[in-house]
């Protein structure tokens, strides 16, 4: 009977000896899970829109197959373009930032499409949705050897094309100013050769 009653007594006791040994495994996955979480949420905050916007345009799900929103902004070099301006021609219009790092990796591609298919009617338009200076935004531009117009883009603008509320934002415009695709976040080269040509007519819905 004591022999019983000792096995009892130490029972709770052993049982307390565990708990130290798990607990610290525990807060340490807890913590890890945290860590990336956090890591996450600062690797995918730059990429949204420094301004929340309510969608006090056209939805940017409604705005496919209709006339792209008309606007006259101020270029890096002082004129007023608008675009209307590259009526008969495809435009891919791109809204970016400085601060944007999947916008920088498109750019060069840009700048490539711009060379090869701007004698087929290309255009591409850069909007920097930023709050640096024309300045900063210009030196930028030449550092990274852009070779199509830049523009100073306004909130207004970006709420006419559904609320830009991620960078970048890309919209495919064909030769009659309708938008054929528009695209949020980063793609894939070829993704972005597809809508190209889908807006300079090589292409149709039906075959993509």
């Amino acid at each position: 009977m004591s022999t019983e009653g000792e096995n009892k007594q130490h029972a709770p006791q052993a049982e307390t000896e565990r708990i130290p040994a798990t607990t610290p495994k525990r807060n340490s996955l807890v913590l890890m899970v945290v860590i990336v979480a956090v890591a996450a949420m600062l690797a995918f905050a730059p990429y949204m829109a420094r301004r929340t916007r309510n969608n006090s345009g056209n939805p940017s799900s409604e705005i496919k197959g209709k006339l792209a929103p008309e606007f006259s902004l101020e270029s890096l070099q002082g004129q007023t373009v608008h675009l209307a301006d590259f009526r008969g021609k495809a435009v891919l219009l791109n809204f970016w930032a400085t601060w944007c790092q999947p916008c920088k990796i498109e750019m060069p591609w840009f700048e490539q499409m711009q060379q090869q298919y701007g004698a087929q009617g290309l255009q591409v338009v850069g909007i920097a949705m930023d709050d640096a200076s024309k300045e900063d935004i210009a030196k930028f531009a030449k550092e990274m050897g852009v070779n199509y117009p830049i523009l100073l883009g306004k909130e207004s603008v970006g709420d006419a094309y559904g609320g830009v509320q991620f960078l970048p934002s890309t919209f495919f415009i064909d030769r009659n100013g309708k938008i054929v695709d528009r695209v949020f976040g980063l793609k894939s080269r070829s993704e972005i050769e597809d809508d190209i040509k889908l807006s300079l007519g090589h292409a149709t819905v039906a075959e993509r």
